[in-house]
């Protein structure tokens, strides 16, 4: 049977401008009309899994504010569980401002609001929809107290943890100590290794590092290189599908949602960062975080082996 995907995270408006070129600091470019976007590396990651067919509930915080209505309306639209998420008076909701620039590589600034705050009390929330073998997914967008609180607690009830270690915090090794699969990016796997990533056999070492820390599933991103990731089986390489990038703003978090996804499906390890690599990779094909993810069908006419998506859902 398919797993619940619990996603505890953060929840933001994602401001968004297209620009010719990225500004030099001090420096001001014109760019094009401003557009709002549902975003946050919890939402956006709780709506990946979810377009893929998989069970998911939000625990987060939103303000009492038009951004959060339209934050919450959002995710329940796209199918998500909303019933964790609670209205906190005493912040605005989280707002991300991203400049896009015309080859698709991005700036952003973030303004957490509400999602500072989450805490035990959310992490409560969270926990108390997980069932034995289901999947906790967590990020650092939200106190460190709080994803190493829900960490604990979701490993004494039975479920998995997989953590997206974004952005990087020295706090990462302590957390590993009991997260079942770890994602992170070329530069958190630098700062975690404390060295540079130069290469595929860089990021084959570290991944074989954590693996061997205790760590299940490790994985890490290279943007259009695709992914490196090693298990109790060995490592490996993941290469993405070669895609007409126009911004790869949100492409780590369909990813993450989509390896939940695999993941809660019982996929094996090296089908679900298959998974992932190609979910990621369509993503930049279009402009916008959750906007650009790919659904079922989509996903199906870049790599037909996701059909096991499907035929899992259905036991």
């Amino acid at each position: 049977m398919p797993r619940q995907v619990v996603v505890l995270g953060s929840l933001n408006a994602d401001l968004v401008v297209s620009v010719e070129r990225l500004p030099q600091p001090g420096e001001t470019v014109l760019g094009d009309r401003l557009r709002t976007f549902p975003g946050g590396k919890g939402g956006n990651q709780a709506v990946a899994a979810a377009r893929l067919g998989a069970d998911v509930t939000f625990v987060g915080r939103v303000g009492a504010d038009e951004f959060g209505k339209m934050l919450t309306a959002n995710l329940a639209n796209e199918g998500v569980d909303t019933a964790g998420i609670q209205v906190d008076k005493s912040e605005p909701s989280g707002t991300a401002v991203i400049i896009v620039g015309a080859a698709g590589q991005n700036m952003i600034a973030v303004a957490p609001g509400v999602n500072a705050r989450v805490g035990s009390a959310d992490v409560g929330r969270a926990i108390a929809r997980l069932g034995e073998g289901d999947i906790l997914v967590l990020q650092l967008e939200i106190p460190v107290d709080s994803v190493a609180l829900a960490i604990s607690d979701a490993q004494a009830k039975g479920a998995r943890v997989l953590l997206n270690a974004a952005p990087a915090s020295p706090a990462l090794p302590q957390l590993l100590k009991h997260v079942d699969v770890l994602v992170i990016n070329e530069v958190e796997a630098r700062a975690l290794a404390g060295s540079p990533i130069e290469d595929f056999s860089d990021a084959i070492g570290v991944a074989r590092e954590v693996t061997e820390g205790g760590v299940e599933l490790s994985v890490i991103t290279l943007g259009a290189l695709g992914a490196v990731a090693a298990d109790a089986a060995g490592a490996f390489q993941v290469d993405a599908p070669r895609v007409s990038t126009a911004d790869t703003t949100g492409a780590g978090d369909a990813f993450v949602g989509a390896l939940a996804a695999g993941l809660a499906a019982q996929l094996d390890s090296r089908l679900a960062v298959r998974i992932a690599t190609t979910a990621g990779a369509a993503a930049t094909a279009r402009l916008g975080a959750q906007s650009s993810f790919p659904r079922l069908e989509e996903l199906l006419q870049l790599l037909p082996e996701a059909r096991r998506l499907t035929l899992a859902q259905r036991r």
